[in-house]
């Protein structure tokens, strides 16, 4: 099988984007680092409201900040508030705004599970994994919540225990494209092109309009050198202007990856894109 040189050498230092808020995932994945950003390898945090993001996440921002301070205890309130600062790259004020939140609100699993989204985003991987365990139980697991604890693991580099809880989120969902692009940037982290390749190529079968899985396969098609065919798998079905734009950013994702790999830099906690990212220690729950 082919093997671009990319992959012996500067692959083993791979810097995605998050995320993606990774998207993502993580998207990544959700994991991104702006509302408009197709660009997350954190990987896919699972969260339903992320995977339509406002066209106007300022405006929400201003909403969410008066209804948050008239009443900062409400879990309502204070996951939009944070799931707005997140969009606005308030990364660090919206760990702490959640945070006081599930303080107030300890049981309150949607919260716990927006907390650790929020932990992840901002890079606290270990706190993140501890937050997640306690939003879903092993009796009653939420898959969205296994897929973020793969995604999570994954910026920790613990890849086989990673898809351990993407196989237990398709336990559930089997197919979903969301996790399956998490496996395939689990590989990709992990310096695996092929099986990278493999797997995105199945999630972008089953959801070909998902841009953010569209983005992951031509990353790692441009990492293995096939840069026409990446070109031509984020720019499809899309306008001229809209077509240029991404491959465009595409181009400057690769670019960014290689000079940063070679200056030795590369830092697997910032994300490219998964879609719509303790006991998490421990095996994943059984299905």
């Amino acid at each position: 099988m082919f093997r671009h040189p990319f992959k012996q050498g500067r692959v083993a230092r791979l810097v995605v984007i998050a995320a993606s808020s990774a998207a993502l995932a993580l998207s990544l994945c959700g994991c991104q680092t702006t509302a408009s950003s197709d660009i997350d390898i954190t990987g896919s945090l699972g969260e339903k409201a992320e995977a339509s993001p406002s066209a106007d996440p300022r405006r929400d921002l201003d909403t969410y900040r008066e209804r948050y301070r008239a009443n900062p205890k409400d879990p309502a309130v204070a996951l939009q508030y944070g799931k707005a600062l997140r969009a606005t790259g308030e990364r660090s004020q919206a760990v702490a705004v959640l945070e006081q939140a599930a303080i107030a609100n300890p049981k309150n699993k949607a919260l716990l599970a927006g907390y650790g989204r929020a932990l992840a985003d901002n890079g606290n991987f270990q706190q993140a994994l501890d937050v997640l365990a306690q939003a879903h139980t092993p009796e009653d697991p939420d898959w969205r919540i296994l897929s973020a604890q793969g995604a999570v693991l994954d910026q920790l580099g613990r890849y086989d225990e990673a898809r351990q809880y993407y196989a237990s989120a398709l336990k559930i969902v089997p197919d979903e494209p969301s996790v399956l692009s998490n496996v395939g940037l689990s590989y990709l982290l992990s310096k695996d092109l092929a099986k990278a390749e493999e797997t995105l190529r199945r999630a972008h079968n089953l959801e070909e309009k998902d841009p953010r899985v569209r983005m992951n396969l031509a990353v790692v098609l441009g990492l293995e050198g096939r840069t026409a065919e990446a070109e031509g798998i984020v720019k499809a079905e899309l306008p001229p202007g809209e077509a240029t734009a991404k491959v465009a950013e595409l181009k400057k994702l690769l670019a960014r990856k290689e000079a940063l790999s070679e200056r030795g830099t590369g830092r697997a906690s910032q994300a490219v894109t998964r879609p719509n990212q303790s006991a998490a220690a421990a095996a994943p729950p059984s299905q």
